[in-house]
This record gives C-alpha cells, sequence and structure tokens, in this order.
C-alpha cells in the first residue's frame, strides 16, 4: 500500500531501519543512502523532503524522468532502469500548498579533498577561510553554497537555516572520518543566507544550534546566526600604499596610534551606532588630520555582548554587524591607506567566551578549549583558553591572524592578554594550575603558538607587524625567534605608563620624592621594541579620565596633561593614545556613548588637540624623534638628577644627518630663569614646541623663538646654553644647521 509507505523491499531499496534513522537525523552516513546510486538494475534516486506529498526526479530541462516513490514521511525514492550513466536530475515536489523544484545537495560529490584533511590535521592549513566556513561556489555547473565545518567528535552534523525551516533533517552533511571535518553543497543558496550548525553531540545529545566558527558574516546582536558573505571580492585601491609599507624598517619610521572603540568615538544622533562608511569618512579624516600614523582598533570580530567591548569574540572572522558588513571594513581599511593612515586590529587569541552559540564544547567535547579546567578556564574573565597544542586548534588561529591581514590588508595585529598565555598560573592560586612536568609555570604550547604566529606573519605578510600586550618582565617579547625571542615587532611597554600617571598624578609638590619614576624606565627602555601606551584600560573602572587624573586647578590640569604629552612624545618608543584624551574628556571612557566633542568648543580642550597634532607633525618629520626609538645611541641624558626642582633634560638623536633635539621638563608650577643645559654643540637651538604656548592654553612664557648656545662646558657635554622653562611644561629644542656633525 503506497498510501500507508507498506512497499515491499526489493534489493535496490532502502530498509526501513535506515530509513527510520533518517528520518530522526540519526544516520551516520546520509549520503550513503540519499541520492543517487548505481544498484544492479540502473540508478536508484533516493530524498528526503518533509512536507512534501509527490516528489519526482526531473532533468535539468524540466522534463519529469521519475516519479519517486514514498515510503516514508519525507522519504521518497525510485529505480532508474538500465541507466548507465549517473543521472543529473534536480527535484520537483508538490502537496497541497503547491509545486516547487530544487536541487538535490545529496546528488553532489565533495569539495573538499584529501589535501585539506592532511593539512587541517598537520596543523598547516593556511587558506582555511578559502575551503571551511561557507563559501559561495559553483559546483557541477550549479550556484550555491558548500558549508564545511570541523567536528570530529559529532555523530551527526546539518546546516540550519531559514533556507530549510531550520530543519536538521534535511541537509545533515558528509563526515570526512579521517580529519573530522563535514561538508555538504546546498544547491541555490546565496549571499544572506542565515544560518546556523546543528550537531549531535558524541553521546547522542543535540546540542545547543551553533554559530560558524569560520563564518565571514553574521547577524547584528542579540541574534547570534551566521550570514553567508563573500570577502574575496573586494576591489582595492592601495596597492602603492601597500608597495611602500613592505621597504619600511617600522622600528624606524614614525609611528603614533590613535585607538579606538568604534561604536563610542561617535554616535548618530538616535543613539545608532555609525556605519563603516560613516567611520570612514568622518573618524579617518579626523585622525588623519591630527597627524597621527595609524588607528587602533578595539576588536571588530563578531562579539554578542558590547560591555565585552570586543574582547570576548565568537565570530573570529566576521567584522561585527554593529557597523555594516564585511564590504563596508574593506572600504573603511582601504580609506585609511588613501590617507595614509595604517590599521591596526585587537586580536584576542588568549581566551574565548563560552556563550552556547560559540566555540564551547563545540561537537559536545572540549574542541577548541583545553580539556583540563586548570588550562582551559580562565577564572578572571569566566572564558575558556584555547588548546595552543592542539594542531587544528593552533591552525585554526594561525589561519584567522593571516585573513585579516591578507584578505582585508590590515596593517598590523596587537595581541591582548599575552601574558596570560605566557604563564600557566597567571592569575591563580596554588592548586588551581597545572604545571610542566618539572613543576616550571611557563605554557610551552602557547610560546610555540605564538612563535609560530609571528614566523608565518611576518613571513607570509611583508610590512604588516604585530604587537603584544605583556605586562611581565617575560625577556625577548619582541626579539627574533631564532634568537630566542617571541617574534613580535613590538611591545607595549606597561612599566612606563604605570610610572609615568603615578608620577603625572601627584601634586607638583610631592614630586621631587618620586623623581626616579620618569629616570627608571630608560634603565630598560631599549630590552624590547616598545610601543608607549596611555590606553583604554587607563580610563575605565573608575580610573578616570587623564585629565582627571592631573591634580590641581583647572589650568595647571592642562597644562600637566600637556607635559605629559610631550614628555610621551619625546621619549623613546612609539606611541598610543586612546580617544578622546587628545582633546581632554573630562569623565571616563563610556562604551555606551559617544564622546564629549561638545568640549572642543573651549580654549583649554582645543589647545591640547592642537597639541597632539603639532606633536604628532614632530614626530612625522623630524628623525630625532622617532628614527632611534628603538635603540640606545638614540637618547641620551642632560640632566638627570635635579629632583629638587623636578627638572630633566635630554637628547634625542635620529642617526647620521639627523639634527638632534634637546628636550627638557619642568614639571611644577614655578618658573625657571636662566637654567643651563648641556648640549653637544654651540650654535641656535630653535624653539621647535612649547606646552606653555598660548594657542595650546599655556602662558606664553618661552624663549623667543630659540637659543643661543655657547662653547661652555656643562653636563658632560662640550657646549651649553641658558634656557627658561616654563611652568608646568615641555620645551624641544632642535640644533639649526648642524650640517650632519652631530648625532
Amino acid at each position: 500500500m503506497k498510501g500507508g509507505y507498506a512497499v515491499k523491499a526489493t534489493g535496490w531499496q532502502a530498509s526501513q531501519s535506515e530509513i527510520a534513522l533518517l528520518v530522526a537525523a540519526r544516520h551516520r552516513d546520509p549520503f550513503a543512502l540519499l541520492g543517487s546510486h548505481g544498484v544492479a538494475e540502473g540508478w536508484v534516486i533516493r530524498a528526503f523532503v518533509p512536507h512534501a506529498e509527490r516528489v519526482a526526479a526531473v532533468s535539468v530541462r524540466g522534463e519529469e524522468i521519475l516519479e519517486l516513490e514514498p515510503r516514508a514521511d519525507g522519504f521518497f525514492e525510485g529505480l532508474l532502469i538500465a541507466q548507465t550513466a549517473r543521472p543529473r536530475y534536480r527535484l520537483r515536489a508538490a502537496n497541497a500548498g503547491g509545486a516547487w523544484e530544487f536541487d538535490d545537495p545529496y546528488a553532489f560529490a565533495p569539495v573538499l579533498g584529501a589535501i585539506d584533511e592532511h593539512l587541517l590535521v598537520e596543523g598547516t592549513h593556511r587558506k582555511l577561510h578559502e575551503r571551511l566556513g561557507a563559501q559561495l561556489r559553483t559546483h557541477e555547473n550549479v550556484a550555491g553554497v558548500h558549508f564545511a565545518v570541523w567536528a570530529p567528535h559529532a555523530q551527526r552534523v546539518s546546516v540550519v537555516g531559514d533556507f530549510n525551516r531550520w530543519d536538521g533533517r534535511t541537509h545533515q552533511m558528509r563526515k570526512r572520518v579521517d580529519s573530522g571535518l563535514w561538508e555538504i553543497f546546498a544547491p541555490g543558496l546565496a549571499a544572506g543566507t542565515v544560518y546556523k550548525f546543528e550537531i549531535v553531540g558524541r553521546d547522542g545529545e543535540l546540542l545547543p544550534l551553533k554559530a560558524d566558527p569560520l563564518g565571514f558574516g553574521a547577524e547584528r546582536r542579540p541574534s547570534t546566526a551566521s550570514v553567508v558573505a563573500r570577502t574575496d571580492d573586494f576591489v582595492w585601491h592601495d596597492a602603492e600604499y601597500l608597495q611602500r609599507r613592505r621597504s619600511v624598517d617600522a622600528r624606524r619610521a614614525p609611528m603614533s596610534i590613535y585607538e579606538v572603540h568604534l561604536g563610542s568615538w561617535r554616535r548618530r544622533d538616535d543613539g545608532d551606532f555609525l556605519s563603516y562608511d560613516e567611520l570612514a569618512e568622518q573618524l579617518l579624516a579626523y585622525v588623519a588630520d591630527l597627524g597621527f600614523t595609524h588607528i587602533e582598533l578595539l576588536p571588530i570580530n563578531e562579539h554578542p555582548l558590547d560591555a565585552s567591548w570586543g574582547y570576548q569574540p565568537i565570530g573570529l572572522f566576521a567584522p561585527t554587524a554593529r557597523f555594516g558588513d564585511a564590504h563596508g571594513f574593506a572600504r573603511f581599511v582601504d580609506r585609511a591607506h588613501a590617507l595614509g593612515l595604517g590599521v591596526i586590529l585587537d586580536w584576542v587569541p588568549a581566551h574565548f567566551p563560552t556563550d552556547i552559540h560559540g566555540l564551547a564544547q563545540f561537537d559536545g567535547t572540549a574542541l577548541y578549549e583545553h580539556a583540563d579546567p586548570r588550562r582551559g578556564f580562565h577564572p578572571d574573565w569566566n572564558t575558556a583558553i584555547y588548546d595552543f597544542g592542539r594542531r587544528e586548534v593552533a591552525n585554526f588561529l594561525h589561519a584567522n591572524a593571516l585573513y585579516w591581514l591578507g584578505r582585508f590588508h590590515v596593517d598590523a595585529l596587537r595581541v591582548d592578554a599575552v601574558a596570560s598565555m605566557l604563564y600557566l598560573d597567571y592569575s591563580r592560586k596554588a592548586g588551581e594550575w597545572l604545571p610542566n612536568p618539572d613543576g616550571s609555570n611557563d605554557n610551552r604550547d602557547a610560546v610555540a603558538f605564538l612563535r609560530q604566529f609571528n614566523t608565518l606573519v611576518y613571513a607570509e605578510q611583508p610590512g604588516a607587524l604585530t604587537i603584544a600586550e605583556e605586562s611581565t618582565a617575560w625577556a625577548g617579547v619582541s626579539q627574533p625567534v631564532h634568537a630566542g625571542g617571541l617574534g613580535f615587532g613590538f611591545k607595549w611597554n606597561m612599566g612606563w605608563m604605570h610610572d609615568t600617571l603615578d608620577y603625572f598624578s601627584l601634586d607638583p609638590v610631592h614630586r621631587k620624592y618620586h623623581h626616579d619614576k620618569l629616570t627608571f624606565g630608560l634603565l630598560y627602555a631599549f630590552s624590547e621594541n616598545f610601543v608607549l601606551p596611555l590606553s583604554h584600560d587607563e580610563v575605565v573602572h573608575g580610573k578616570g579620565s587623564i585629565i582627571a587624573k592631573m591634580p590641581g586647578d583647572e589650568w595647571q590640569r592642562f597644562a600637566n596633561a600637556r607635559a605629559l604629552y610631550a614628555t610621551m612624545w619625546a621619549h623613546p618608543g612609539k606611541k598610543l593614545l586612546f580617544m578622546g584624551q587628545e582633546f581632554g574628556q573630562t569623565r571616563e571612557w563610556n562604551f555606551d556613548t559617544g564622546l564629549e566633542w561638545w568640549l572642543t568648543r573651549y580654549p583649554l580642550h582645543a589647545g591640547l588637540q592642537a597639541l597632539i597634532r603639532d606633536l604628532n607633525r614632530a614626530c612625522r618629520e623630524i628623525p630625532a624623534l622617532h628614527a632611534r626609538d628603538c635603540e640606545a645611541e638614540g637618547f641620551q641624558w642632560i640632566v638627570v638628577d635635579d629632583a629638587e626642582q623636578s627638572v630633566f633634560a635630554w637628547l634625542r638623536r635620529g642617526g647620521e644627518g639627523a639634527a638632534p633635539v634637546a628636550v627638557v621638563c619642568n614639571l611644577t608650577p614655578v618658573p625657571r630663569h636662566g637654567y643651563r643645559i648641556g648640549l653637544p654643540q654651540a650654535g641656535r637651538w630653535r624653539e621647535l614646541l612649547n606646552t606653555d604656548a598660548g594657542g595650546y592654553g599655556g602662558s606664553g612664557m618661552g624663549n623667543f623663538g630659540g637659543i643661543g648656545a655657547v662653547a661652555t662646558a656643562s653636563h658632560g657635554f662640550p657646549a651649553s646654553a641658558e634656557v627658561t622653562l616654563p611652568p608646568l611644561a615641555v620645551v624641544y629644542f632642535q640644533l639649526e644647521n648642524s650640517g650632519g656633525g652631530s648625532r
């Protein structure tokens, strides 16, 4: 009886037990059952089409070639007798609501090959983004989407979405047993398709739906599905910029970084986010006008929680949908390069959130995270920690880094929380961590992962940089891997940041007792290639803004801030300033709202902003202020021991032929007249910059444009000059007409 699906099975027909497993979405190999299969009598075609009452196989021209018989709800099969070649067919289904026609996903051969499996298992597949995830492609002359995901312990994986009513029975994927990869080609799907993976775990449990680990697009929160997107077809206009980038030695080039949280730099009038295109127009023009060389973005990988600022990412391959799509982000980078700005992304391999749609327990097991919670769970952030020793996991992260640098032309990755990766006992008490067999606490898997990461970036992306946020005394963070280092290009100088902010937060009357806070850092300033960061972390969680940290009345707070920035820009190391601090934001950073732009109407705030512009110009144009940032020959103390008057002076040198710059800091409100400093050469020294200038909001005290150095020895130098030191101010002097005689 056909109506009751009681057709007696013959040799070519599927058994009732196999059909029952398929309909229950528990069949171990649906591709062995569905689709077309050669049998002695010809070719059998089987299809599973829920809600269909009739299903027929039709030719590509729409001619019916075989009506399939129903065997169970949604399961149909039929036999093409005496057919020799594999039939090329489509399916036509009908029910009381009408008819529809489609290509059968089980009629297509695999897309992945043995090389993909081998490279993944070996941990050397650098092009995962070209093979896994949701790939728009034409396969066997049919357009659609190829889905592939790694879930080695799963019993079943299906791709689900609006296109199949989120029914995990209809697009059950093919498992590649040797690698744990699952794949299916879904004909007819296009960009914009919303999807997730439905996974049955090793023990048969149905897991919460999972977003695609390699999804190139995502829904805007609070929705959490992945979105099919093309990211390989953007037309770039930055070839000249990239070529120029390859020729630069970043250690000897100017680098001043504007750190930005895209969601709170500025908001629309209705409170919503600006788009990538709006940010490209407004933010990038602003940053370029201020003279910064780079813009650093807090993580823009897709993340579910605004309050994480992006540091708990779910979609590592997807630019967050808060600001638009992947093409919008590509246009943002392209525009930055047109303005001469490098783009740095914060990249987070140190941990990931345990949201149920993410990577945690992805296939029902600790797949991406370390299985032992003493190594796989982060107590500070209640997040999971990657298993860096697993080749496939390290491969996933390495491929992700190369994806952002290659596909989106990003210039650098700043790696967050490196210290938490390097130490097994990071933020853990005794008994809460798992030591190495010899009792040591270094995370050797993480060290190997970071070294390989840096080796790959510098080998495969010429001109790109890596930067470590590393807060301990781990040796060789920015030293080459072949010399025993971790291989980063730069390291954040957290010691300088803490000491400097501590010093400037003191009432000037007490600074003479803490003179070493500004001198100690020079003992290690050249042990790494440093970036000096005044980052977002210093202006949140009750720490107040930079202006709020400064002592004194309003005038003194701004004078101190100007002196702080001028000290920073003259100090060896590259510079980083978080948004809002360039104009003296008064409240601490709030990620839920835009900056206090109205403050720039007031002279003290506008003056601070003007100072940053001039500091950046000086940094870019004067080799002495950048060319030897990472080398001891670029710095020499002039006055290091005048604690009583809180005066510091030093010389910056830029190498052969570069005029030196003398920097003098008076960090009390008391003006100093006739203060003698030693200098390397007699002659005219131009007053290059004075933070007390009236245009910056200062009192206007200075040296009438320059000083004359005479051949009178002082401070160990053959020449010297008397200078006027304004209150709470920093003054730069540059030797004129040096002729290259003094470096």
